[in-house]
């Protein structure tokens, strides 16, 4: 059973100053507006991140409103955030958001379970600027409108002036943490508490634990939502290298990215939906040790290092030597990941994710490859797999066949038989283990033709 005890907390909804009473910390904010407030618009549907029917925007420190899904969002995350329903997208007068007017206007909807959801990310995207709307929208699933009436809706508002009522108040006060839900303000405190908590479940975007309270109902007991940290959101440019802090977003991530490998820019881009990367951290992907989960291989591949922590004690280690087995990785008790150090020469990376849908799915095979060439031999070789092993892995066996041949695609073909020694892939819902091994080879010899500037997108491939 979780120890009961009283925060109080506060947020803006839709404009006005609310005060919130958690009692266990692992209360959602789909919960919270549905059952408390009774803004009952925000939908319930897959109650898992997935569907987008909960989404919500939400305003955060930086002032940037992005949507959410409210299924997976806990209360004390919001402390001195803003956050708008549908019900709040119109004005004090009734008048319309654009976006809502035209949906109507363009017959964006049919049963409207998923509408509200629909229109607070159109909403959001129209605040921002954003006007891919195939990708804004991939995390809004309709199952009976189809998507080209919403998009032509989405189309229709975005050079429309955004409605003033939309300007959110300025931040509240700082959460006052008990010692049962701890928001830390620095990775400090964090690392201090932690280190008398142990047993602790540590909280940053909650896209993976979020799932433990609405899927397996658990009772989560000691919590701390590492993200009120601040200096762990933080990326700094050290020269050679990116030091990225743990509670980074993977929206945020992708930005600082972007210039360092389009490739690894665009795998980013087909992590979950823009709702789970505007609350999904690079810290949590990396220490919930998902054998298919995608940041991992890519940063192997980059040579990244893992700053761990406990108490005032750090150690590095390479990223690629943190996972040990399947669900284990090299913690401590009362240790956590503090920062990622990620060198900043990446331009021959190539991220390759292969999944059944091309959008918000998960990964069967992720693939992650950096060769050097001096001369037109290789002189250097880093391959790592997700979905391949237990752990996201190396591929060393096919490194060493690749190194000191010359680049062509003979050597490539000849070092696709090296992947049986690395790999012996499992056979789940996802793809077969043949299946698997066969993708895995397969983009090796993407890889060579990619390098030779051969179009190999799928999305730019044309007959």
């Amino acid at each position: 059973m979780a120890r009961l005890f009283q925060m109080n907390m506060s947020f803006f909804l839709n404009g006005k100053s609310v005060s919130v009473t958690s009692k266990t910390g692992s209360e959602t904010l789909l919960d919270y507006l549905r059952l408390d407030e009774k803004l009952c618009g925000t939908k319930e549907g897959c109650n898992e991140g997935d569907c987008g029917a909960c989404t919500v925007i939400v305003t955060g420190r930086d002032g940037v409103p992005r949507p959410m899904n409210a299924c997976i969002l806990f209360l004390p995350q919001l402390q001195g955030c803003a956050v708008r329903t549908v019900e709040g997208l119109s004005g004090p007068d009734g008048t319309l958001h654009p976006v809502q007017e035209a949906m109507i206007t363009h017959h964006g909807a049919q049963c409207g379970f998923c509408t509200p959801g629909f229109v607070t990310t159109m909403a959001a995207a129209h605040a921002t600027g954003e006007t891919d709307f195939d990708a804004a929208l991939a995390g809004n699933l309709c199952r009976c409108t189809g998507y080209a009436p919403i998009i032509r809706a989405a189309q229709a508002a975005e050079k429309l002036p955004v409605p003033i009522w939309m300007d959110e108040p300025p931040k509240l006060q700082a959460l006052q943490s008990r010692d049962d839900v701890f928001c830390p303000k620095s990775s400090d405190e964090l690392a201090h508490w932690y280190a008398r908590n142990p047993g602790a479940t540590l909280i940053a975007g909650g896209t993976d634990v979020g799932l433990w309270v609405t899927k397996k109902m658990q009772s989560l007991g000691p919590v701390a939502f590492v993200s009120h940290a601040e200096d762990l959101r933080h990326i700094h440019d050290e020269k050679d290298i990116l030091r990225i802090g743990a509670a980074v977003t993977i929206t945020s991530l992708m930005q600082a990215i972007r210039p360092m490998s389009a490739s690894l820019h665009q795998l980013f881009r087909r992590y979950g939906s823009p709702q789970v990367r505007n609350a999904a951290t690079i810290g949590g992907n990396i220490a919930n040790g998902s054998p298919i989960g995608d940041g991992s291989p890519a940063l192997i591949t980059m040579g990244a290092r893992l700053v761990l922590r406990l108490a005032d004690e750090r150690r590095a280690l390479d990223l690629e030597d943190f996972f040990i087995a399947y669900q284990k990785q090299d913690l401590r008790p009362g240790e956590f990941v503090e920062s990622i150090e990620l060198p900043k020469a990446q331009a021959r990376l190539r991220c390759y994710k292969l999944s059944k849908r091309f959008d918000q799915d998960i990964s069967a095979v992720c693939g992650c490859f950096k060769l050097e060439q001096a001369n037109g031999v290789i002189t250097k070789a880093r391959i790592a797999f997700g979905g391949m092993a237990a752990t996201p892995a190396r591929a060393y066996k096919t490194e060493a066949a690749l190194c000191g041949q010359p680049w062509s695609l003979e050597t490539f073909n000849q070092a696709q038989a090296a992947m049986a020694e690395d790999f012996s892939p499992l056979s789940d819902m996802r793809a077969s283990a043949g299946y698997r091994a066969q993708a895995a080879g397969n983009m090796l010899i993407r890889y060579f033709h990619d390098l030779q500037a051969t179009p190999v997108n799928i999305q730019e491939v044309h007959p």
